[in-house]
């Protein structure tokens, strides 16, 4: 009986680890993070409405996003305009860094729907923004007129 049951054991136990050992991860996906941007500036057509935020810059609307160690970053806003079109798409060297950019990224939302945007139209589209993580992506996508397609364009990245 003490053999049966050390057999049956033994069995049980290299189920549980075969179990265990046949579960699959699925590795990130490595995009190219100013390819996607172009893509949507072409879609929607922004051309030379939009810029590179110099590290002065980023720093002034993303205080501390530059200390995050990243392997790309796209800042872009627009030159001169009222509409909410902010875009910061990033690759982080760890999903820790990522969550840090998502609360740094997370604070500039809030505090242009918090009153910062001035004109209750823009208060509006600040609020409906949205902050994306993938892993070691991060995402901030302020955009009135095209929320949530380019929120899907995003997402689908990584649902492939």
């Amino acid at each position: 009986m003490k053999k049966f049951l050390t057999m049956m054991m033994a069995v049980l136990t290299l189920c549980g680890l075969t179990a265990c050992g046949s579960k699959t991860e699925q590795a990130e996906p490595d995009l190219d993070l100013t390819a996607f941007y172009q893509t949507l500036a072409e879609e929607y057509g922004w051309g030379d409405e939009m810029m590179d935020l110099d590290s002065e810059m980023l720093e002034m609307y993303f205080p501390g996003l530059s200390e995050i160690s990243a392997k790309q970053l796209v800042a872009k806003v627009p030159v001169m305009s009222y509409a909410v079109n902010e875009y910061v798409f990033m690759q982080c060297e760890s999903a820790e860094d990522a969550a840090k950019a998502a609360e740094i990224l997370q604070t500039r939302i809030d505090t242009q729907a918090g009153g910062d945007a001035f004109y209750p139209e823009t208060i509006d589209q600040w609020k409906a923004a949205r902050v994306l993580t993938h892993g070691t992506y991060a995402a901030m996508i302020a955009s009135g007129e095209h929320q949530a397609d380019i929120e899907n364009a995003w997402n689908a990245q990584f649902n492939g």
